[in-house]
């Protein structure tokens, strides 16, 4: 008989690692791309959220169905990350002399309004709330995880989930609105995306000993 997928991951199983990346890996590229607004940069936290997974499978707990709220957790803690090394890098860079300002060769595309710009302007409302509104909206809104699964991917109550996304949709809308009236657009519905073939380099682990 075979063991469930929890045990089969936390042995070091390599075929149950990969249901688990065809399963999810598109879920936590949406999450990373609507909290970071740059397809490469979410398909470097897919990559990156899933070695720490195979790293951490040994912590996976035995009991629980879906392990989407684990991985979710683990992308989180990749985004604080990937926070911190851009605020780093930004003030690197600040400390750099100023260079001359090249001409934009394309200026017919200035002003031009598309959904990475509502995207952007989206990303950008996000972003003036609380990290922890940030983070329970995320999940719950655009990755459509619960309650109970939010409060695990985060390891707080379900009651500490529900009052921060109450405060965030408060705070979004109004976010949200002012943002898009300065680009002069309106929201639009969020269009699929696949994940790119770089983040099938992921899976060459599998080929891997544990």
């Amino acid at each position: 008989m075979e063991l469930p997928l929890r045990a089969r991951l936390r042995a070091g199983d390599q075929r149950a690692f990969g249901e688990i990346f065809d399963d999810h890996a598109q879920a936590v590229y949406g999450y990373a791309l609507r909290r970071l607004g740059d397809w490469g940069a979410a398909e470097d936290v897919v990559s990156l959220t899933f070695l720490e997974a195979w790293r951490l499978r040994g912590k996976l707990m035995e009991e629980g169905d879906s392990v989407r709220p684990w991985l979710f957790g683990i992308a989180t803690n990749v985004l604080r990350n990937t926070a911190r090394a851009a605020r780093r890098h930004r003030a690197a860079m600040e400390r750099l002399p100023e260079r001359a300002v090249v001409p934009d060769f394309a200026e017919e595309l200035v002003g031009r309004l598309d959904d990475g710009a509502r995207l952007a302007a989206a990303r950008r409302a996000l972003g003036r709330l609380r990290r922890t509104e940030r983070e329970v909206f995320a999940l719950c809104v655009w990755s459509g995880l619960d309650y109970a699964s939010a409060a695990e991917a985060l390891g707080v109550p379900v009651g500490t989930v529900r009052s921060r996304l109450s405060r965030a949709r408060t705070r979004l809308r109004a976010l949200a609105e002012d943002e898009l009236r300065q680009i002069g657009t309106e929201p639009a519905g969020s269009a699929g995306q696949v994940v790119s073939d770089r983040v099938g380099a992921v899976r060459s682990m599998q080929g891997r000993n544990p």
